[in-house]
């Protein structure tokens, strides 16, 4: 995976180069290693604070051109806020801050590791550095004329200065592999459809092999066998055609049960026979985020050697409406034997789930399983695109969930389950019809996938809003977010894993 902009740690002692990024509270105070190395420009920066106002306040920053008395072709002093309410994550969008900084061509740029009252320590400069990497992420291979103002492709070299290199380059080396497993994700969003379609997804997601994963790719002669008509059915009206990847991380002990996580791999989705509203179609190229989590998560866990066993499956299709295509009123059997009422073609991505998510169960018997889907424009209207919907059955795992979308930024919100709404998907020819009425959409469409993971400790994350085109953020400028590899990394890290 290629890198436009390199970090790495060096000393305090070591001279800058470049662009000089430093620290301050909301006091306007700085370190002592960074007072060295301001040394007389440090009235400089008073005098600049003063006339434009600048405070020191938390993600704030004072850009100064060619300061006097330093070397640095710019001084930004990044404001940390008051220090005694600093959380794990602000380090994070601190990197981001400081990489919004650079300017197309190639450049350097030196970060002084430091807060007022100490060092940053080994974790936090870490994760200023793979805030540097996730702002500075651009997908723009498809342009191949570029007017200045869009060169803005950043090659940098950054170097932290901290104060145990050693001990900053072994808590970064984890987190480069989940900042990789985001950009992964990030890069499968953004692909155009006629590039990325489901037997592609499939070819690159095997390339996990090279970590040591484990890929089965089944196509659908597999997947008829297997009775995955839910599936089959979404995938039947492309003349691509369907595909399901199963990949498998062994970093836990021999027959230990693993954990599981399912995507919703619609590579584009025109709603079928139900088709959509022509504006904003194109967006439909992000229909498979959950998969692409799913992909970058588990190049994350392999890369960083986690301990324990994961399964990750997406379910990979395209949702077209030929004369092929299935029809509402069609009634389709899942692979659970349940049979399925089609009301709309374009409630399309629970059908998918549904057979991948009870394949999973039945072959693998995870402690549990979270499904992520873009899977309905309800979660929008309720949550907007800050949150991501949480359904499960089971709380310590939706709690576990909600504590680590606190401490990474990729927040989720617990939304209602209750057999009251399953009356909305009860069909008179079926088991079930695959929609309900306009009201509740996301929670009926959870309703549907819990009839597929039968007593499997379960949790659903509707990402519709914060995996593609959420707003931009001090970490992220990119269409396609990579929203959940940090989040469902960290839960694996914190609650799940075998500690060393």
């Amino acid at each position: 995976m290629s890198d436009a902009v390199k970090v790495g740690f060096v000393p305090f002692s070591t001279a800058p180069r470049g662009i000089l990024v430093v620290f301050c509270d909301d006091t306007l105070k700085f370190g002592a290693e960074t007072r060295k190395v301001l040394g007389a420009a440090a009235d400089t920066v008073k005098r600049a604070a003063d006339a434009n106002r600048f405070k020191g306040k938390s993600g704030s920053t004072l850009d100064i051109l060619a300061p006097e008395a330093l070397k640095a072709s710019r001084l930004i002093v990044v404001g940390a806020g008051k220090l005694s309410a600093l959380k794990d994550n602000d380090f994070l969008k601190f990197g981001g801050t400081a990489a919004g900084k650079l300017l197309g061509g190639n450049t350097a740029m030196t970060i002084v590791a430091e807060l007022p009252d100490r060092a940053m320590n080994p974790e936090q400069a870490a994760a200023v550095a793979s805030g540097v990497r996730l702002r500075a992420y651009k997908f723009d291979r498809y342009k191949t004329r570029k007017k200045d103002a869009e060169d803005t492709a950043v090659r940098a070299d950054v170097s932290l200065a901290v104060g145990d290199v050693a001990a900053a380059r072994k808590a970064f080396a984890p987190g480069a592999h989940v900042v990789d497993g985001v950009i992964m994700a990030r890069e499968l969003v953004n692909e155009p459809p006629n590039v990325l379609y489901p037997v592609e997804f499939a070819r690159r997601a095997s390339q996990l092999k090279k970590l040591g994963v484990d890929v089965e790719v089944l196509d659908v002669k597999a997947m008829t066998k297997l009775g995955m008509g839910a599936l089959l059915g979404v995938a039947q009206g492309s003349t691509r055609p369907g595909r399901m990847v199963v990949m498998r991380w062994n970093g836990g002990k021999k027959g230990e049960q693993p954990v599981a996580f399912v995507g919703k791999g619609v590579c584009f989705d025109t709603g079928g026979i139900s088709i959509k509203p022509a504006g904003s179609m194109e967006d439909m190229k992000g229909d498979m985020g959950g998969a692409a989590c799913v992909v970058g998560l588990m190049h994350a866990l392999a890369a960083r050697k986690a301990k324990l066993n994961v399964v990750g499956a997406i379910g990979l299709v395209e949702n077209m409406p030929d004369g092929n295509a299935q029809r509402p009123g069609d009634i389709v059997t899942s692979m659970s034997g349940q049979t399925i009422e089609i009301i709309n073609t374009d409630a399309e991505g629970r059908l998918v789930l549904a057979d991948v998510l009870w394949y999973v169960a039945k072959k693998f018997k995870p402690r549990f399983m979270v499904d992520l889907a873009t899977l309905t424009g309800a979660i929008m209207v309720a949550l907007g695109t800050e949150y991501a919907g949480l359904f499960s059955n089971n709380d310590e795992l939706a709690e576990r969930l909600t504590k680590a979308g606190l401490a990474t930024g990729e927040r989720v919100w617990r939304m209602p389950l209750g057999p009251e709404y399953d009356k909305q998907i009860d069909s008179q020819f079926a088991d079930m019809k695959n929609t309900g009425t306009r009201h509740g959409g996301s929670i009926t469409a959870a309703q549907f996938l819990q009839r597929f993971v039968d007593d499997t400790p379960w949790a659903h994350l509707d990402v519709a809003g914060t995996a593609m085109g959420a707003p931009k953020s001090e970490i992220n400028q990119s269409w396609g977010s990579g929203y959940g590899v940090r989040l469902l990394d960290r839960l694996v890290a914190e609650y799940y894993e075998a500690k060393k």
